[in-house]
């Protein structure tokens, strides 16, 4: 009879050397498939399909429908992903400082550079405000950009124009989304037609305007 008692091995067992794997591959797979339904949202709505419900954002993106609700509580916290993603984009672009060295040359790259940034935003703002007032994050999220929006004109102003509430509104009104959502959604202008008109608002504005 054996009275010895065998010594427990100190080598890893090829389950205890791998037990992470699987785990990795599940995290993986997960954030994989979390990726793949953002990306299905942005494509629909980029694609025209404004309020996409969650079967056709699932049926793009290639997965379950119940996927779709395993990564996301509902469709508010999808389009809340997809507004933290666009916005994430979008500020530092329209935050990035102006070149030119007087107030109107400054309003007028302004103006080039919003025409670029709400045409690229366009889709994705028009979903989100169909869906803001049903989302309180949405409409809050719609009240910063609005806040942003009218702060970035106003710290350009002077004095002068900022003392006439009206003069300042004028510069501020065809600066904003609301503008260009009329001419191009609203009005289906051509981007090079919806450009030019905000243009000559802008220069009518500043042409009033002291230097």
């Amino acid at each position: 009879m054996r009275t010895d008692t065998a010594t427990p091995s100190t080598t890893p067992s090829i389950t205890d050397a791998t037990s992470d794997l699987p785990i990795d591959g599940r995290r993986q797979r997960s954030h994989s498939s979390r990726a793949k339904i953002v990306q299905a949202l942005l494509d629909l709505v980029e694609g025209g399909t404004i309020s996409p419900n969650a079967a056709e954002v699932a049926e793009s993106a290639g997965v379950g429908l119940r996927s779709v609700f395993r990564h996301f509580d509902d469709m508010d916290s999808l389009y809340r992903e997809m507004s933290d993603g666009i916005e994430a984009k979008v500020l530092p672009m329209m935050l990035k400082p102006l070149e030119a060295t007087n107030w109107k040359g400054r309003i007028r790259e302004l103006t080039e550079r919003r025409v670029s940034v709400f045409e690229a935003i366009l889709p994705f703002r028009i979903s989100a405000s169909i869906k803001r007032h049903q989302s309180e994050f949405l409409m809050q999220s719609y009240k910063r950009m609005l806040r942003v929006e009218r702060q970035g004109v106003e710290a350009l102003l002077p004095e002068a124009v900022l003392a006439d509430p009206a003069q300042a509104n004028a510069v501020l009104a065809p600066l904003s989304f609301q503008t260009w959502r009329l001419l191009r959604h609203d009005q289906e202008l051509p981007i090079a037609t919806a450009r030019t008109v905000v243009l000559r608002l802008v220069e009518a504005v500043l042409a009033q305007s002291p230097d």
